[in-house]
């Protein structure tokens, strides 16, 4: 995570302000490094900084808004499946198309360039 992002997630409220050694570096725990996993972790997957916002600011207030949270999570793993699922279904689509350009230069390879214009002209000549 770059130092910028660092500096923004501080500034939105999403992560604490934390100490600094003494070149100025901050020092970041074991238990920070995991949140600002799950934070890299969330963006990656397009969680909104509004709802990162929301998940920090119930995180902070501790168990009591445990069901909150799950339900925050619960409906952004709904969300990325959904977004999987239309992307399985363009790798398919993607797929079938690739595949059937190998057979397009499979066909020019063996039987020699030949558009579909003359393709369609000689089934013509040919059915008369």
């Amino acid at each position: 995570m770059t130092a910028h992002t660092l500096r923004y997630y501080e500034r939105v409220g999403l992560i604490q302000p934390v100490g600094r050694a003494r070149n100025g570096h901050r020092r970041y725990s074991e238990a920070d490094e995991a949140w600002l996993n799950f934070l890299h972790c969330m963006r990656a997957t397009n969680m909104s900084i509004r709802e990162m916002q929301r998940y920090a600011e119930l995180r902070e207030k501790g168990d009591a808004t445990s069901l909150a949270r799950r339900k925050l999570l619960e409906d952004h793993q709904a969300a990325i499946a959904a977004k999987i699922m239309a992307l399985q279904q363009a790798h398919a689509l993607l797929s079938h198309k690739i595949t059937n350009y190998k057979k397009i230069e499979e066909r020019i390879r063996i039987g020699g360039p030949q558009s579909a214009e003359q393709e369609f002209e000689s089934e013509l000549a040919t059915a008369s």
